[in-house]
């Protein structure tokens, strides 16, 4: 189990050749209301980007990772660390 969960942020979402990522851990969502509960795992990154891949490109990269992540796909002319620490409690955002 890598991705347990894709948010894709994408305004334009037919697009697919060029897109950016970023990955947090899965465990991060714990305190959120109604979610599923993800052990802290070690052995990967808290957070992670990759900008200027392709939407098949993201998704191996993401499930590359040995813990639980989730994945948002954002424009390829948006997503940043700043752009998601907006949306969620990333270790950034701290």
């Amino acid at each position: 189990m890598t991705i347990v969960n894709i948010v894709d942020r994408r305004k334009r979402g037919q697009r697919f050749l060029i897109v950016n990522a970023i990955i947090e851990a899965a465990w991060h969502h714990n305190s959120r209301t109604d979610a599923d509960q993800v052990h802290p795992e070690s052995g990967g990154p808290d957070y992670a980007e990759r900008e200027h891949s392709s939407l098949e490109e993201a998704v191996r990269w993401a499930n590359s990772f040995p813990e639980p992540v989730v994945l948002y796909l954002y424009d390829e002319d948006a997503g940043s660390r700043k752009t998601v620490c907006r949306h969620s409690k990333s270790p950034a955002s701290r």
